[in-house]
């Protein structure tokens, strides 16, 4: 028995922070709303792949009753679907609150835009009536308070920490932010003689392009990557720009947003038969760059996303 309690004392004493719990309750912010959980949920419902993937990271699979917003507009890499397993997608568009519901959850991870809309039926105030809290994604508040801070890093590392507090995890989502923080510095050192290439983000559309502001996480990527976002002055996080806004900004270098791994040619088919867009020199020299949707909104992709970015644009020469 003795030499149990010595046993039993060496592992307790050796288990690292990572694996301690948390202790609760925890109260987060949510777009302004303060939210306290008692317990971990362990029936979450997480809409749209970015968000997925932040559970991904903190391995939080056993506790997720369900995903939505993931089939109807990707396809899922290989990764994803290993890392989604079992999980059921709920819906594959735009849930409903019955959608959310059927699995009597104890949270919602979404956001506006990203699941919710300001004049939709499923809000956090239309799930309160069931008795279900909503985690919003820090990056959607802007559609409530039309206003904020340019977009940062922060938006991810900040999210990354707020889940893994709510979850009981918030040591293994420190040492994740941890590193990649790390691996951004590295980024910068690289890059930190280069001169600031001028970016555009081309996602969809023909007449009116949709793109990303200043609110957007595009914005805070490009310039972890050592660029400037040359929509950065539009207050929306994203948005439609005219044609002619782009080739009178004249961009260094494109991002093409990937829905479905390859969908990505036909964006740059059509850019570079455009009568105008075909003028600009970053079209003519194909200086361009395709980034999963994963990549370019906030979600633990990121980081290789301005590693990716800065490597094109920079490291290995236009």
């Amino acid at each position: 028995m003795k030499q149990l309690i010595i046993s039993a004392a060496v592992c307790l004493a050796s288990l690292s922070p990572l694996t301690q719990a948390s202790e609760f309750p925890v109260t987060v912010d949510s777009c302004g709303r303060s939210i306290t959980f008692d317990k971990a949920p362990q029936r979450a419902v997480i809409h749209d792949q970015n968000m997925a993937q932040m559970a991904f990271a903190l391995e939080l699979q056993d506790n997720l009753a369900g995903l939505t917003g993931i089939t109807g507009w990707y396809k899922m890499t290989p990764e994803f679907e290993h890392q989604k397993g079992e999980i059921p997608e709920l819906a594959p568009k735009h849930p409903t609150t019955e959608n959310v519901i059927s699995v009597n959850p104890d949270l919602f991870f979404a956001g506006w835009n990203y699941g919710m809309r300001t004049d939709g039926d499923l809000t956090p105030e239309s799930l309160k009536s069931f008795g279900i809290p909503v985690l919003e994604l820090t990056e959607s508040c802007v559609h409530l308070t039309q206003s904020g801070p340019d977009a940062s890093m922060n938006l991810l590392y900040n999210d990354v920490l707020r889940l893994g507090t709510v979850f009981g995890v918030r040591e293994k989502a420190e040492a994740l932010v941890s590193d990649w923080k790390g691996r951004l510095a590295k980024v910068t050192e690289q890059i930190q003689d280069k001169p600031k290439l001028k970016v555009f983000l081309y996602d969809s559309g023909e007449d009116k392009i949709f793109t990303s502001g200043r609110f957007g996480m595009p914005t805070a990527l490009i310039r972890a990557a050592g660029g400037n976002n040359v929509m950065d002055h539009i207050d929306t996080s994203w948005g439609k720009v005219g044609i002619e806004a782009v080739a009178e900004a004249e961009p260094d270098f494109f991002i093409l947003v990937d829905y479905q791994q390859g969908g990505w040619k036909a964006s740059w088919e059509f850019i570079k038969n455009h009568p105008v867009l075909s003028q600009l020199d970053a079209v003519k020299n194909d200086r361009f760059l395709p980034l999963q949707y994963g990549e370019i909104t906030p979600g633990p992709l990121n980081i290789q996303a301005v590693e990716k970015l800065a490597s094109k644009m920079y490291l290995s020469g236009l």
